[in-house]
């Protein structure tokens, strides 16, 4: 058995281990449902709603797809500047650390004032709380690529707009895919801010209904839906990530002997 698949057996059993635990605890200190549901009835309650929790399951993956396509071409487009240019990283940087402190649940009354309650806002702030890690990590991609080697490429008569292209971005690929993993839990987490607070769709909207029912384990089960489609983006993107940043890998790899 290769080390990956042993890491993969030992995560699968942790994450089983961790449910195992749960279920026998709620079980042994007698833990009522409307404290902290088994996970078996959280199951059941995903079986028997699933045609129900579908339509806000899809209305919230939406959502995010969208405001994180969003976020992460800003992103990319502001890091290429700021990375590309000293000047603007020490001037823009700032600016942007100010902005990625605000609390994005404040943004959203402002948002469903400008375009109203519903999709919108939602998409609004799945974007703009995905873009600070990509704008962070593709500035620092690029703004450490080496001197050394852009003097060589400039005594080559290598424009800026080469070295960008051919050198900066492979470069920075690494740092824009591991900023992505983020960034795409981070879209999930202002979608639900927003559909707590403007909207009548999607799995926050329905987390927000269920709890007001004390219906504690339908909001679990939106919990575990959440959960899902961040571990399922997670895995695609990694997939990716290991197909475009390959030499990236097997050169940590051999480093580690």
């Amino acid at each position: 058995m290769t080390r990956l698949n042993r890491e993969k057996l030992a995560s699968a059993a942790l994450i089983v281990g961790v449910f195992v635990v749960w279920e026998l605890a709620c079980l042994v200190f007698g833990i009522s449902e409307f404290v902290l549901p088994r996970p078996s009835q959280i199951v059941m309650v995903l079986i028997d709603r699933w045609p129900a929790l579908m339509p806000h399951a899809v209305q919230t993956l939406y959502t995010t797809l969208v405001g994180f396509a969003l976020g992460v071409s800003a992103g990319i487009l502001i890091g290429m500047l700021i990375g590309s240019s000293r000047l603007a990283y020490n001037v823009a940087f700032p600016l942007l650390v100010g902005f990625s402190s605000i609390p994005k649940v404040a943004v959203v009354p402002i948002f469903v004032l400008w375009f109203g309650a519903g999709t919108v806002p939602a998409i609004l702030t799945s974007m703009i709380i995905s873009v600070f890690p990509v704008v962070v990590n593709m500035a620092t991609g690029l703004a450490t690529t080496e001197p050394e080697l852009e003097d060589v490429l400039r005594t080559l008569k290598a424009t800026k707009r080469d070295i960008l292209l051919n050198v900066g971005l492979p470069r920075a690929m690494p740092y824009l895919f591991a900023s992505l993993k983020v960034a795409v839990t981070l879209s999930f987490v202002g979608t639900v801010i927003s559909e707590t607070v403007a909207s009548n769709r999607g799995i926050g909207n329905m987390m927000l209904i269920a709890s007001s029912n004390f219906n504690v384990p339908l909001v679990f089960a939106g919990l575990f839906i959440l959960a899902g489609l961040g571990i399922a983006l997670y895995v695609i993107f990694s997939a990716i990530e290991r197909r475009v940043t390959g030499w990236a890998n097997r050169k940590t790899e051999f480093a580690m002997g």
